[in-house]
């Protein structure tokens, strides 16, 4: 990482500020998006959503968001930008001629030596380590990774930061805007390393992530269902959509009743959004009944399910559309009493759930 930006140095600590300062305006935004498919990644990996994963899982991507911003930020501010004299440094530790051609330390007086941490070729060594040391830490403590294998990585995310600089952000920008430095990818991967030895440190102060957990003991929570059923619709809908298109009657009634009722009776109380997030449906039995699943899939899609989509596609002459209307208006509000009050009562169980004798369990 070169911090010259066209033909002139700038601030060492602004140069760093600003792109971190952008990196957490935008954490939220990028959370959100990531927040689904965090969730899904425990429950694949580990069976449950385990709170401080799922934290270390979000500062390490508040990590790689500032990590790709110090390499990006600041961008030209036109496409067509002009090429710079030189776009590769390639003589290998050339990082040493610089602090010593640059810096006012006196090697032989020690009393000068604290004159380092306010010179740029210092402190640009520094920042190149420092920048990929949270990379070694997660690979060793979270992903419990030899220490080849973080080596590797760490040389592979350096070489990602270089390659997307001297490409210009892949072609985005007419010419590279920053200089490839072949001493990043030395001090990068150092600070992997250094990141890979502090970990061992630090996880014997951090609480341990391998425990054994009993799944069976687990609650399978509302969040995880809802995951189910958005996958589950997702799959759903463009089928629905295009029975719809090809005249079949009921095609609505079709299609859940084959995707709700028959594939989880034949394949273990698992649709493929339940499979998923590593949950299905059981009975009374061993084996969930057609009886069971066919209430309580029945009861949700079939009947609440199907009184709104009779609404959308039939004609009710006179008074009684308006009639349905408030009808479905008054079912949906004790519906949405009713999940609200399982919502918060941990041990009320679903109308439908209820009356088929079902419940969900993690695979």
């Amino acid at each position: 990482m070169y911090i010259k930006k066209w033909g002139r140095v700038i601030n060492v600590l602004d140069y760093y500020l600003f792109p971190i300062s952008y990196a957490f305006l935008t954490f939220p935004i990028a959370a959100m998006l990531c927040a689904i498919p965090i969730l899904v990644l425990q429950y694949r990996k580990h069976g449950y959503f385990n709170k401080f994963r799922g934290v270390l899982l979000y500062l390490f991507l508040l990590y790689l968001m500032n990590a790709l911003y110090l390499v990006i930020l600041p961008m030209p501010a036109s496409r067509h930008n002009a090429p710079m004299s030189s776009c590769a440094q390639l003589i290998p530790f050339n990082f040493i001629q610089d602090i010593m051609a640059e810096t006012r330390v006196v090697w032989s007086d020690p009393s000068t030596y604290v004159r380092l941490i306010k010179e740029r070729a210092f402190l640009q060594v520094v920042f190149n380590i420092a920048l990929v040391v949270p990379f070694g830490m997660f690979m060793r403590y979270y992903l419990r990774k030899s220490w080849l294998t973080c080596l590797v990585a760490s040389l592979g995310l350096s070489l990602f930061f270089e390659v997307t600089q001297v490409t210009g952000i892949y072609g985005f920008y007419d010419y590279p805007y920053r200089l490839f430095d072949v001493d990043d990818l030395f001090l990068n991967t150092l600070g992997g390393m250094i990141g890979f030895v502090m970990a061992r440190w630090a996880s014997s102060h951090l609480p341990r992530l391998d425990q054994e957990v009993d799944l069976s003991q687990k609650r399978v929570s509302y969040t995880r269902r809802a995951i189910a059923f958005m996958v589950d619709w997702i799959v759903l809908v463009p089928v629905v959509l295009l029975l719809g298109v090809l005249n079949v009657p009921g095609a609505y009634f079709l299609a859940t009743s084959v995707y709700f009722v028959l594939i989880p009776y034949l394949n273990g109380g698992r649709t493929l959004g339940k499979a998923l997030v590593r949950i299905r449906i059981t009975g009374a039995g061993e084996h969930l009944s057609l009886r069971e699943i066919g209430i309580r899939n029945g009861l949700l899609y079939l009947v609440f399910g199907g009184v709104h989509v009779l609404f959308m596609n039939l004609y009710f002459p006179g008074i009684l559309g308006p009639m349905y209307l408030v009808g479905l208006f008054l079912m949906d509000a004790c519906v949405f009493v009713h999940v609200l009050v399982c919502l918060f009562g941990r041990k009320q169980r679903l109308l439908h759930e209820q009356k088929s004798g079902t419940d969900h369990a993690i695979t």
